[in-house]
């Protein structure tokens, strides 16, 4: 006569560990995003208006940097305060970060002279940067 067979009393269980590091790390993520997001929008930024111009084509895949240009003067290089001296430099870092192709796009207020927004322009070129557009409202006819 053979001996019964045994049964197994182990169950297979799931280690839930990593999935739950997972949704944390996801949730941290979307805060953190959420947080940046709001903070650029804050900006109280009156954009002209233009009668011309292209409908810019909002791709990802190309790299590109906001410079905010308050009615104060002063210049916000994505969500950073900065200067005119510094702005080469930091688009220099920038530049060579996200790549050749990146785009630097310029929102100046409705109310600041050009004379502000030239020395954006003038680090631009002195970094390389040769794809700059202008953020502006479409004029309704």
């Amino acid at each position: 006569m053979r001996p019964p067979l045994r049964q197994s009393s182990t169950s297979t269980q799931i280690n839930m560990t990593p999935m739950i590091d997972v949704t944390f790390l996801l949730i941290i993520f979307f805060l953190l995003s959420s947080h940046l997001a709001q903070q650029e929008s804050q900006l109280e930024i009156k954009l002209p208006e233009a009668s011309s111009g292209q409908q810019s084509v909002d791709s990802t895949e190309r790299p590109r940097l906001s410079v905010n240009l308050l009615p104060d003067g002063s210049i916000m290089l994505g969500s950073t305060e900065t200067s005119t001296d510094q702005m080469s430099t930091r688009l220099r870092i920038e530049r060579e970060k996200l790549g050749p192709d990146m785009e630097v796009r310029i929102r100046a207020d409705r109310g600041v002279a050009y004379r502000a927004v030239e020395p954006i322009l003038l680090a631009c070129a002195e970094a390389g940067i040769w794809n700059v557009t202008f953020a502006v409202f479409d004029r309704p006819e």
